[in-house]
């Protein structure tokens, strides 16, 4: 298999997490579940930095973010499937 751009946890997991640098726009990536390491790709919209994530399904203002399995945030706007999912668009439950 070749090296993955980026690893999706979970299968319920509506964010996955870019293991490489420099990926940029455009890049068809191959993204892993590590789960049960089956794969699919998805194509970046934007350029993302390395341990930043990619919403894998259009996400929208409230939703709910899945990471591990696990609710650890929501969405304080939109973000299409490929495109960044960080501070400016996504915030913790917590505080």
């Amino acid at each position: 298999m070749a090296t993955p751009h980026l690893l999706k946890h979970d299968h319920e997991d509506n964010v996955g997490v870019v293991v490489v640098e420099g990926l940029t726009a455009g890049t068809e990536m191959l993204c892993v579940v590590t789960a049960d390491d089956t794969d699919f790709t998805v194509t970046a919209k934007v350029d993302i930095p390395i341990g930043h994530k990619i919403a894998l399904t259009d996400l929208k203002e409230g939703d709910t973010v899945f990471k591990y399995g696990e609710d650890i945030g929501r969405m304080t706007g939109p973000a299409a499937v490929g495109e960044h999912v960080h501070t400016h668009n996504c915030k913790t439950k917590r505080w």
